[in-house]
């Protein structure tokens, strides 16, 4: 436990850019990534917003023959888990195959191979289904598609706890390191869901906004949010053990400092009302990291923009931080990428590292009318240039998980 993780390498694919360098521009213009659906025909769906992902090819990203046979979160994946490993400047070759493993995780797999052969079936009968119909459907098959394309033999896991996913599966990597079982993890998440039964699932639950409006759909902690924005995408890290990092002169960008999770034990789709759930997974991050609520200078909330999730994530940063919770900077970037899922949490840990780098918190673009209700900063109209020492990440999925991850500038 006396392991030190450092964060080495980063990797994403997100609706307003296919590269870190090109989502955190995004992220700098205030670029928001929601639009018309153009995956399926919406004509009989309520819901008419989603935030795709723009021009991935994944042939430019691997090879081609292997993406053939990976579905698109899978795709993402690689490619993230790729970018990550060429920026952190690790070569495999010099490294013990099985001290490096993945920990990536998906909160749903492949809805469109289980739409595809699910019409293949109906249709044409079950004779017709495509043999590779399940390795290419479920949900592990990003971290084994990642373990296979670059080679890493060591510990490899899939972490799926819905929209908690990203963050639980970093978490879960800096453990391992932390434990001495690997020396280096590729950890984050991955998703492709917007397919018609995607989308008509959640609508039904009434989780999505019905906005027609792409600057007004996703808009966390705003009085006249009504519900998320189905995102897709995939945010993956490299984290390492320090001396490891050290001994080959490797670019350090942060250092993981602590990890909470918890469960609300309460509803399989709303938040424990007072927050005590949430609260608790922050507790146990700072406590973890030796960290106290004043020295946490910014958290990335979960911030989905539903009723619920927004007034009760409000009331956990309350119970958590006490008095600081007035004075910590908070921001939700879905409120430009949509809500990725079991993706989410990896691609918002990145965003915590480049705010920690380059000193830039971003703004909760669409926050327009307050809520009495969400109180505190959510960094509204413009973004904030400020020292970023430290940085909370917290995701909340479906079944009451809730984790919640520290991230600190290295100081050597």
């Amino acid at each position: 436990m006396n392991r030190r993780v450092v964060v080495t390498g980063l990797g994403a694919v997100t609706p307003i850019g296919n590269t870190v360098d090109e989502f955190w521009n995004g992220i700098r213009n205030g670029q928001v990534g929601i639009g018309e659906i153009t995956r399926f025909d919406t004509s009989d769906f309520k819901i008419k917003l989603a935030a795709e992902v723009k021009g991935f090819s994944a042939k430019e990203r691997m090879d081609v023959k292997a993406a053939r046979r990976m579905e698109l979160f899978s795709q993402y994946a690689v490619a993230a888990a790729k970018e990550a490993l060429e920026d952190s400047g690790l070569e495999m070759e010099k490294e013990d195959a099985f001290r490096v493993g993945v920990s990536i995780g998906s909160g749903i797999g492949s809805l469109q191979a289980m739409e595809r052969e699910h019409g293949k079936m109906m249709e044409k009968g079950p004779g017709r289904v495509n043999p590779l119909f399940v390795p290419l459907m479920i949900s592990n098959m990003a971290a084994g598609n990642v373990g296979i394309q670059l080679g890493f033999k060591g510990k490899n896991i899939n972490v799926v706890t819905a929209c908690a996913t990203g963050t639980h599966s970093i978490g879960e990597a800096y453990r391992t390191i932390q434990y001495g079982d690997a020396d280096v993890m590729a950890a984050g998440g991955t998703e492709a869901s917007i397919t018609p039964i995607g989308v008509a699932g959640f609508s039904a639950l009434t989780a999505l906004s019905e906005s027609t409006d792409p600057r007004r759909a996703s808009i966390p902690f705003d009085k006249e949010r009504n519900g998320f924005v189905m995102g897709e995408g995939a945010g993956v890290v490299i984290l390492e053990e320090l001396e490891h990092a050290k001994a080959r002169n490797a670019r350090i960008y942060a250092e993981v400092a602590g990890y909470g999770a918890t469960c609300d034990a309460y509803h399989i789709t709303s938040p424990a009302e007072d927050g005590s759930g949430a609260a608790r997974a922050m507790g146990e991050a700072m406590r973890d990291g030796g960290i106290r609520p004043e020295e946490v200078t910014y958290i990335n909330a979960h911030g989905t923009g539903t009723h619920h999730n927004d007034l009760f994530e409000t009331r956990a940063i309350k119970l958590a931080f006490g008095a600081a919770a007035d004075h910590v900077k908070i921001n939700s970037t879905k409120s430009m990428i949509g809500h990725l899922l079991g993706a989410a949490g990896g691609v918002e840990f990145i965003t915590c590292v480049k705010s920690i780098q380059e000193g830039y918190i971003h703004p909760t673009v669409g926050l327009l009318v307050p809520d009495e209700e969400c109180d505190l900063d959510y960094t509204a109209g413009t973004g904030v240039s400020m020292e970023v020492c430290c940085a909370m990440s917290n995701s909340l999925g479906f079944g009451g998980h809730n984790s919640s991850i520290l991230v600190k500038r290295y100081e050597g």
